[in-house]
């Protein structure tokens, strides 16, 4: 069953399994993996659940100091895209290890930055490990075990994402409180070296394999009906990172609760994302057409009903929670949509969508900074909404669902 991330790890330009697959599994090295996943997300998600306090520290606008977000995602989709050419040639265990380093040194940057132009250096230096990472990871996993067990394997890889998912953000929100937004980050720093040791004490040579065919991307792309469908998910995408990077401010100005409630109802955003990652298998078994089109359309539904009755702070976390739930079937069916389009070149359609999601957290992160400072918290939240509607609306009308495999 794949997890909210499944989109995000497909690598670029690696091939799609070794030449001689191990007869061995290396468990550990695969659990350092894991480690790396949930120090990576954990770090990437950070500013949304401190970014009333890391503002304030730096003396900016919640809205300014949200961009740290949209930098994270712009250097990320541009690693993604021409990792693999940059580190041709180096082994991919020195690599892995080195992008670790990097998110070592983002987290300790950001949590020494004495202003803004500091946190987004480190930021960016958090958008070269990210991408870095999702581009390599799979094609590593795959060198790690037997063919039989690579889905167990990215599984348990991909069980550093969904702690993540539910922990990093309301437990940051928490610690944030107790020991400062600077102390979270270090905190990050060193999960961080944590897993770098694990990394150096369990991963085992991996030789460079392959070659880096960035033309591939141009020709799928320029397949009938792929530009839609990736148009679409840009949409879905930037709906919903309008909504989830300034979703704090939306708690404490609209719905009106402090620290304990914003953890609270994050931690409840988290535990519905991860039910729904599981869920959602019924509803593609069903109709991956009609999932497509209703998951965009319902998040846009309860973002419209949020900026209507936003404010009680019961409904509004039960709609956050059901927000949750729902996005967690986004990544998995157009994951889903893929191997039925372009079947024969799944990996570069992952490609594309790693694109596509990276703009649209930079879109959606800018977006929402800009409708922040001009229209307030429900100004984002509308906006959010619109957009998920819109992606529905195209989904119906253009994206083609190719036949089950």
């Amino acid at each position: 069953m794949p997890t909210d991330t499944t989109m995000i790890d497909t690598p670029a330009f690696e091939t799609t399994a070794p030449p001689e697959a191990p007869t061995h599994a290396a468990w550990g090295a695969v659990f350092s993996m894991s480690l790396g996943v949930f120090a990576l997300v954990t770090a990437e998600f950070l500013p949304a659940s401190l970014l009333t306090p890391l503002a304030q520290g730096l003396q900016v606008s919640e809205g300014i100091a949200g961009q740290a977000v949209t930098a994270t995602a712009f250097v990320a989709l541009l690693t993604s895209l021409f990792i693999s050419t940059l580190a041709r040639g180096m082994d991919r265990r020195v690599v892995l290890m080195g992008l670790s380093v990097l998110l070592i040194a983002s987290n300790l940057i950001v949590a020494a930055a004495p202003g803004v132009v500091t946190l987004l250096f480190g930021r960016v230096l958090m958008g070269i490990a990210l991408g870095g990472f999702w581009s390599l990871s799979v094609a590593m996993v795959m060198r790690l075990v037997p063919a039989a067990m690579i889905p167990r394997a990215l599984s348990i890889m991909f069980m550093g994402v969904s702690a993540a998912t539910v922990f990093a953000v309301p437990v940051g929100s928490y610690l944030g409180a107790v020991i400062g937004w600077r102390g979270v980050f270090l905190a990050a720093a060193v999960l961080g070296v944590l897993a770098l040791i694990v990394q150096a004490a369990t991963l085992p040579a991996l030789p460079a394999r392959g070659n880096a065919r960035a033309g591939m991307l141009i020709e799928v792309l320029a397949r009938p009906g792929i530009g839609i469908g990736m148009a679409a998910v840009l949409l879905v995408f930037a709906g919903h990172f309008t909504f989830f990077t300034y979703i704090r401010p939306f708690l404490e100005t609209v719905t009106g609760v402090g620290i304990d409630g914003v953890t609270a109802i994050l931690f409840g955003f988290g535990i519905a994302n991860f039910a729904g990652t599981y869920l959602v298998a019924y509803a593609i078994r069903w109709s991956l057409r009609a999932t497509l089109t209703m998951l965009p359309l319902i998040m846009g539904g309860l973002a419209v009903l949020l900026v209507t009755f936003g404010g009680v702070t019961v409904l509004d976390a039960a709609l956050i929670a059901v927000w949750g739930l729902f996005f967690a079937g986004v990544p998995v069916s157009w994951s889903t949509w893929i191997t039925r389009a372009i079947p024969d070149q799944a990996e570069a359609g992952g490609s594309l969508i790693v694109a596509a999601i990276n703009i649209a957290i930079a879109t959606g992160a800018g977006l929402g900074g800009v409708l922040l400072e001009s229209a307030g918290p429900r100004g984002v939240f509308l906006a959010s909404g619109l957009i998920l509607i819109a992606a529905a609306a195209l989904v119906t009308a253009r994206v083609r669902i190719g036949p089950a495999t």
